[in-house]
């Protein structure tokens, strides 16, 4: 279950993957397999050479990109999203959904 973003900032997470842009969306979810997990940012980009070449460079594997229809990504999740988000400067992004964070 995801919540907690604006219709407006997943239309421009969308514009910007649909680009081929590297774009990130974090947003609250609940999912029953990750316990004391709130939030999920999805890195998405339309090249998805692109964006595997991106995700090995944090680490990821190209398997564990959802390849959905137009909006390939990766769900970042835990102590890699948050260490992700610092290095890409998604200032904003950590100060909503990190406060503790910040200090």
């Amino acid at each position: 279950m995801a919540f907690g973003i604006a219709r407006e900032e997943l239309k421009r997470w969308k514009e910007q993957v649909s680009k081929g842009k590297i774009a990130f969306i974090t947003h609250y979810w609940i999912h029953p397999r990750f316990e004391g997990i709130n939030t999920v940012t999805k890195a998405g980009c339309s090249d998805v050479e692109k964006l595997i070449a991106w995700g090995h460079s944090y680490g990821l594997k190209k398997e564990w990109i959802h390849n959905r229809e137009k909006y390939p990504h990766f769900d970042l999740i835990g102590d890699k999203q948050l260490e992700i988000l610092i290095c890409e400067n998604q200032l904003q992004q950590i100060e909503r959904f990190f406060p503790k964070e910040k200090n």
